[in-house]
């Protein structure tokens, strides 16, 4: 990662120093996809096995780098112990369900064809995510996307409307790096709050989820 700047420089021993100091293995940590630079799974084996080393529940998506994700069944039997993948379904890790699915470029921002055809495709992939989720009875939603649902102002979209729709109390994204994430939207949304997660806007240290009940994020 340092190609895209000096700030990038030993970032996974910045997270994991931030991590080991946070988390507790009872906890659970949301990552929202660009796990490896591996394009075969096998070369991703030793990102995961050092994710998998760190302490808590990680809960991992697919991202648009992520070329190395494999078939969902086989992928799962590859996950160290206390990893988790969410594709195309929801787990229930306590009373919190946990859905999501990559999403893709928004087809309004000069967006081709194939651009609306995959869109398409996440929002029906999404949406079954959801389904599931809600099965599960918990009382608390969070979905994860790998890029942004909402416009770069808050824009309402066509991802937006069905978190709305089946009530998600969360979302947390990722994506946007470095001047991208100027565009970045976090705050409460037609009743859903928003969380821009990429770990150079974090200064490369966790982000805690605030607890139920908040109206407004900053």
């Amino acid at each position: 990662m340092e190609v895209f700047g000096a700030h990038w420089e030993g970032h996974f021993s910045r997270i994991a120093e931030d991590w080991q100091g946070k988390v507790k293995e009872e906890d659970v940590v949301l990552i929202p996809g660009d796990i490896s630079w591996a394009m075969q799974t096998q070369d991703a084996i030793p990102d995961l096995l050092a994710i998998g080393a760190l302490p808590g529940q990680k809960v991992i998506l697919r991202g648009n780098h992520d070329y190395w994700w494999c078939g969902i069944s086989r992928l799962r039997e590859l996950l160290p112990k206390g990893m988790y993948a969410v594709q195309n379904d929801a787990m229930l890790l306590g009373d919190t369900a946990i859905c999501g699915t990559r999403g893709w470029t928004l087809p309004s921002l000069n967006g081709t064809a194939e651009d609306e055809k995959i869109y398409s495709r996440e929002l029906l992939r999404m949406e079954m995510s959801l389904e599931r989720a809600k099965k599960l009875g918990a009382s608390r939603l969070i979905a994860m996307c790998h890029y942004p649902p909402l416009g770069e102002r808050g824009e309402a979209t066509r991802l937006s409307a069905l978190l709305e729709q089946f009530q998600v109390d969360d979302v947390v994204y990722g994506h946007l790096h470095g001047a991208s994430l100027r565009g970045a939207v976090t705050g409460c949304y037609g009743g859903v709050r928003y969380h821009c997660v990429s770990c150079d806007g974090l200064q490369f240290k966790l982000y805690r989820l605030p607890d139920m009940g908040v109206e407004s994020l900053p």
